[in-house]
């Protein structure tokens, strides 16, 4: 097993999995790799507020925030109630047969795949119609299975089998929460096609009811667990790079790849993925030497830097959170150097009020100069991130902010979980792969 090791460059970096790859089928006569488009899903209307979209985008992130670190024991959060998920990436699958194409968010940070399901789909609490989005429809799917109880694949709690489900010929329920808003159903077996291969009895959730969020995408779980698309698919390593999702509404794509060669990819380098603990089971944990702004080391304690055996601490990567978070103590060094740094360029608090960010700054007429935020990683791996990548802006105002969000008002220092969530905004334009068959 080769070290995970070296260099990463500032717009390729590359990942190495602790997990070893898994399939639902054998791989005889898969392609070497499968490739296909990632696009943007900036949902907006041109004619929406920004500062709405930035408020929208703000609550949205926190909400996740909350989900990644305290999971099922998570402390009430109220946030507005909003029709759709801003800032994911989406891909095209085609489940059934014949197929069904549905766009499917990718995200790192969840492990079931799962699309909106049935003619009877319907949303509680939610402020738009359900009627809106497009679901998968299994009645037209000859090759659909419904998974009981008493399936081994089943790893739900089945209530009404008493908590025994080997006997029990219940269907599977499936339960998935994302942020503010949850989805429930049952569990599918279903065919994935690709002009390359059709992969069978591929685990899907079919949600029947959504609460409190909607959105028009299907999700796709690209986690750590047997469970999640890339592992059920039996690949050896994925890859992707996002694309930038501004105000102006583009669609640009890019690509996601699936690849099923072995040996390390030229041109990229690794950084191991730690050993998952038991509460925090599906995450890509990472392990930060220090944390730079400029030239400038910030005086962040290893604590939050590198991951406990509880799970405190670390960095995850997560491409289906927006903004990303930073545990208080973190955000509070960041934030006071990156203000340090900023002097020259006016704060704007009616801003920082109305979007929920904090720094924000007015750069009406002038040259943005933001310094780079520099992730040291084990092994010497490098993540430089150019600060017109990491800032979202408002260049209808004249104005940007820091894109992350906090638990900085919480009275306890170390709080559980990850102390740094990369989400997708300093993602983008950086090449990365995950390895999902090398083991640190």
């Amino acid at each position: 097993m080769a070290p995970s090791t070296s260099l990463l460059l500032s717009f390729f970096i590359l990942f190495s999995h602790l997990f070893s790859a898994s399939s639902s089928e054998e791989i005889e006569n898969t392609p070497l790799t499968i490739t296909l488009p990632l696009t943007p899903t900036f949902t907006s209307k041109p004619s929406m507020d920004p500062m709405l979209f930035l408020q929208e985008l703000a609550s949205e992130s926190k909400s996740r925030a909350h989900l990644l670190k305290y999971g099922k024991t998570s402390p009430l959060v109220k946030s507005p109630l909003y029709p759709i998920v801003y800032g994911g990436h989406t891909i095209s699958l085609g489940f059934g047969t014949p197929p069904q194409k549905l766009s499917y968010l990718v995200d790192t940070g969840s492990d079931i795949v799962w699309a909106p399901c049935t003619t009877h789909y319907r949303c509680i609490n939610c402020s738009s119609s359900a009627k809106e989005v497009p679901f998968f429809k299994p009645q037209l799917s000859t090759s659909v299975k419904t998974l009981n109880c008493k399936n081994p694949r089943c790893t739900s709690k089945c209530p009404r089998c008493k908590g025994y489900p080997k006997n029990c010929p219940q269907i599977c329920p499936f339960f998935a929460q994302y942020g503010s808003g949850a989805e429930a159903g049952y569990y599918l077996s279903e065919d994935l096609h690709f002009p390359e291969k059709t992969f069978h009895n591929i685990l899907v959730g079919c949600a029947t009811i959504g609460i409190r969020e909607i959105s028009p995408f299907a999700m796709g779980g690209f986690g750590r667990s047997m469970f999640s698309l890339p592992v059920q698919m039996g690949v050896k390593k994925f890859a992707y790079c996002l694309k930038s999702h501004y105000f102006d509404n583009t669609r640009n794509s890019s690509n996601l790849i699936f690849d099923y060669r072995d040996g390390d990819t030229k041109g990229l380098s690794y950084t191991p993925f730690l050993k998952n603990p038991p509460d925090y089971p599906i995450y890509y944990y990472l392990v930060v030497k220090n944390l730079m702004l400029g030239n400038k080391i910030l005086p962040i304690s290893s604590k939050y830097l590198a991951p406990g055996s509880n799970g405190s601490g670390g960095l995850v990567i997560d491409s289906g959170f927006a903004y990303g978070y930073m545990a208080g103590p973190v955000f509070k060094i960041v934030t006071n150097e990156l203000k340090k740094q900023m002097y020259k360029y006016k704060r704007s608090r009616e801003v920082e009020e109305l979007s929920g960010l904090t720094p924000c700054y007015n750069f009406t007429g002038r040259k943005i100069e933001i310094p780079d935020l520099i992730y040291h990683f084990t092994g010497g791996a490098t993540m430089v991130v150019p600060g017109n990548r990491y800032f979202s802006f408002i260049p209808q105002i004249g104005f940007g902010c820091f894109p992350v969000t906090t638990d900085a008002a919480k009275t306890l220092e170390f709080t559980p979980g990850p102390s740094i969530i990369l989400g997708n905004y300093m993602q983008v334009n950086q090449y990365i792969e995950f390895d999902l068959k090398n083991e640190d």
